[in-house]
Order: structure tokens, then sequence, then C-alpha cells
């Protein structure tokens, strides 16, 4: 009795242990360089800083690819965290964000969002872009239940939030 107790407190800690060392709260300090017009380019310092700036608000910049672990009930999210990889694919969202580029040119902003879920997933977003000082609100489309959700845009975003996340 003894050793089946201590043998399940040993597997229970190291589950805990793996499940604690996936987790990836702080993106890590990067120098942002986005092409615009051909000649000009972005450049920014992208200090280390959380992906979630605040609850279920999250921060992506170009060139991000994140796998967002959600705990749920029914049809609510009650919690993100982003992941270092998608363990568990069931209740892993993926968000990345690309610049397509040709001839050093700026033609569109990808955003690609993998919805796991039995529900639709949706969210809304602001944008932070090239030539303006402040936030712009973006309309987003849902994304359809277990299907994978693609948004375009013609100017160079520096960097989107995306928050207000329900599953309909």
């Amino acid at each position: 009795m003894k050793k089946q107790l201590l043998l399940i407190l040993i597997l229970g800690l190291t589950s805990i242990n793996l499940f604690s060392q996936n987790e990836n709260p702080y993106r890590q300090e990067f120098d942002l360089k986005l092409p615009v017009d051909g000649e000009q380019y972005y450049q920014q310092k992208v200090v280390k800083s959380h992906y979630f700036v605040k609850d279920k608000i999250l921060q992506i910049y170009p060139g991000e690819k994140l796998f967002i672990e959600v705990v749920k009930t029914k049809n609510s999210i009650d919690s993100m965290k982003v992941v270092k990889e998608n363990i568990n694919p069931n209740t892993t969202i993926t968000v990345e964000l690309s610049q397509n580029v040709k001839d050093r040119k700026s033609e569109s902003m990808i955003l690609k969002v993998v919805n796991p879920f039995d529900k639709d997933l949706e969210y809304k977003a602001m944008m932070y872009i090239v030539g303006h000082n402040n936030w712009i609100h973006t309309n987003v489309l849902p994304v359809k239940s277990k299907l994978t959700g693609y948004e375009t845009w013609s100017d160079v975003i520096i960097t989107l939030v995306l928050y207000d996340w329900k599953l309909n």
C-alpha cells in the first residue's frame, strides 16, 4: 500500500513538472525588421515580454507562431497560456502572423488561426501599423469548428492584439 501511494505521488509530481516545463509565458527579445515599400524597412527591438499582456489578451508580432493551450468549460474559455509544444492538440489554438514579401516590398500580412474545438472560435483584433501612432480596430471572421481561418491585410502590421475570445 505504501509503495503504491509513493508511486502515485512520484508519477503525479513528474506529470506536473512535465506540463509546467511546456509553459512559455515570455517572448524572448528579438529584432523585428519588416519590408515596407521596396526601399524602406520598419525596424524595432522587441524586448522580452509576456505574450498575454492581460488576461486572455494576446499580442503577436510578425514571424511568431504560437501554441495557445486553453482551459474551457462548455462554451466559455476560462484561461489561455502559450506553450512551447502542441502536446494537447484538442485544446490548443495555433496562431501565426506572417508577412508576404515580393521584391523587398510588403504585399500582405497574414494571420492564421487553427481552431481545434467543436464550436466556432470568435475573437476581436486591433492592429498597430507602420505610419500610424494609434491602435486600429479591424474586423475578423470567426474560425469555424475544426478548421483554419485566414485574415489578410495590405497594411504593414507591426503587431496585433487578439482579445475577447469566445466559443459559439
